[in-house]
């Protein structure tokens, strides 16, 4: 079977379930990995109030910088440390489960292969002890201040101890488990709040609490497994826990411990564990921070106030740091990765044919542009593939921009999507626009009056860049080298290139 290469293309060899192996069981396991890979460097003595922010926003933009842990933090107890920039160079095939050579359309076509949501499935285990229950702090004895939470961003409007988390909670009514990443910041030593989105899964398990005015229980991974970690924000479907997937994606159960008390089952090898209850009807203000879109949230929000009943943590806990910053960064290229398999996959189970490639751009934060090219073979086609992509489960929140291009052009490669839009669009009659669509409260493009109004919503414009299908026949050739061509070219004059 034709499998990625270290160039992308095709080559014989195994598949990429063949190839899939996560080397690691819990972070300590990768942190092990990266360091074999070369790519782990320890900083000492490293504040918590600027340094930790502004070291990681300034390896978080390159693919080639190493994955940074911070030890000795000024004003905590030796031997709990941060980790970040988990996500570049080899290690990102790693954390996949994927061989080094990976490019990152190869870590997309291999992910697509692997993530299977709704087949494959392995459910968790329960077990009675585990290293997350080395320290169990209860009562008085809470203090969420042990942590050395890093002020992320010089505007954030507090420290946020869940960037690099998961919100583990219950639907009440079936009683399925959702893990759901959304950050978290500190409010006291014993209480905190996060932010979930509209629509998302645990909001909606929030709001069914809230109607019956109880409180939601909800256990905070903090320093969990990376995969899980990842596999946490991406879309699943409802109903479907990602325990589950993440149990099948290994080939074996996840091992959970039960929260002495929420009952909520949350890894025996996390690092940081925080337990507590979600108030039906507090709230406390949240943010500002620095988002997804590379801009900060408004000022001024409120989110649920979460009481902490207890924490655990590991012997010499690390928090794991997985933080937006300016686009692109390390949390677009994760996503670019993912949510380019998934958006493809949901484009091919609409039934549209002739889907050549996808991709979903990290300097858009892999929401805000997406590029489709496709192998056209029919008038509309292009249309089609556009409006299907904005409105998929996984392409329809916080999107903007959609372009259809030919299957001659990379749709990961930026340079060759613009010069096929401003070649093959015409503004006037190649652009489609949809208004009222499903967007994230971190667009900075909603005007005030519409968001004080909680119409959280935008448009999207859709490029039809491809060759005019009736004319095609007509339309000026590329001068473009074929990929035979230039591939003959590099073995004759590859030593010119530097």
């Amino acid at each position: 079977m034709a499998q990625a290469g270290d160039n992308g293309h095709a080559v014989e060899g195994p598949t990429d379930r063949q190839r899939f192996d996560v080397a690691y069981s819990d972070l300590r396991d990768w942190i092990a990995e990266a360091e074999a890979l070369g790519e782990l460097e320890v900083l000492t003595g490293v504040d918590w109030q600027e340094g930790i922010g502004a070291a990681t926003e300034l390896v978080s933009h390159s693919d080639s910088t190493p994955a940074l842990m911070f030890d000795e933090i000024p004003g905590h107890a030796k031997g709990f440390r941060v980790l970040t920039n988990i996500f570049g160079g080899k290690r990102k095939a790693m954390t996949l489960g994927f061989p080094a050579h990976y490019d990152k359309q190869a870590l997309s076509n291999g992910f697509s292969e692997i993530y299977r949501p709704n087949d494959a499935l392995i459910p968790p285990t329960i077990v009675d002890t585990g290293p997350i229950l080395d320290t169990v702090l209860e009562g008085d004895a809470i203090d969420l201040n042990i942590f050395p939470t890093p002020l992320w961003h010089p505007g954030d409007g507090g420290r946020y101890i869940g960037t690099g988390s998961f919100n583990l909670t219950r639907d009440p009514d079936s009683g399925w488990l959702n893990l759901g990443c959304y950050r978290v910041m500190l409010n006291d030593r014993q209480s905190l709040s996060y932010n979930a989105g509209p629509g998302k899964h645990g909001r909606l398990h929030h709001q069914k609490y809230a109607a019956r005015g109880e409180h939601m229980p909800v256990a905070i991974v903090v320093g969990g497994d990376p995969l899980t970690f990842l596999l946490s924000g991406i879309e699943a479907p409802a109903e479907i826990s990602e325990y589950d997937i993440a149990g099948g994606m290994r080939g074996r159960p996840l091992e959970l411990v039960r929260g002495r008390h929420t009952g909520l089952p949350f890894p025996a090898n996390a690092e940081i564990v925080i337990e507590g209850f979600v108030d039906p009807e507090a709230v406390v203000p949240e943010g500002p921070f620095g988002d997804w879109t590379g801009t900060y949230t408004e000022a001024g929000r409120k989110r649920p106030l979460v009481r902490v009943s207890a924490i655990y943590h590991r012997s010499d806990p690390i928090l794991l740091g997985f933080i937006p910053q300016s686009l692109p960064d390390e949390y677009s290229r994760f996503r670019a990765i993912t949510r380019t398999a998934i958006v493809r996959r949901n484009i091919e189970a609409s039934g549209i044919p002739g889907i050549a490639g996808v991709w979903c751009h990290e300097v858009g934060g892999a929401r805000m542009l997406t590029v489709v090219a496709i192998e056209q073979r029919h008038p509309g086609h292009a249309r089609q593939a556009g409006h299907i992509a904005c409105q998929c489960h996984a392409g329809a929140y916080g999107g903007k921009w959609v372009i259809v291009v030919d299957d001659d052009i990379d749709p990961s490669n930026l340079d060759e999507v613009i010069w096929a839009a401003l070649t093959r669009s015409d503004p006037a009659t190649s652009t489609d626009f949809i208004r009222g669509a499903w967007t994230s409260p971190a667009d900075p493009r909603i005007p005030p009056e519409q968001r004080a109004a909680g119409d959280i919503t935008n448009s999207r414009m859709i490029i039809d860049a491809c060759i005019p299908f009736h004319w095609r026949d007509q339309f000026p050739a590329s001068s473009r080298p074929t990929p035979e061509q230039r591939a003959a070219a590099k073995v004759r004059f590859g030593h010119l290139l530097r």
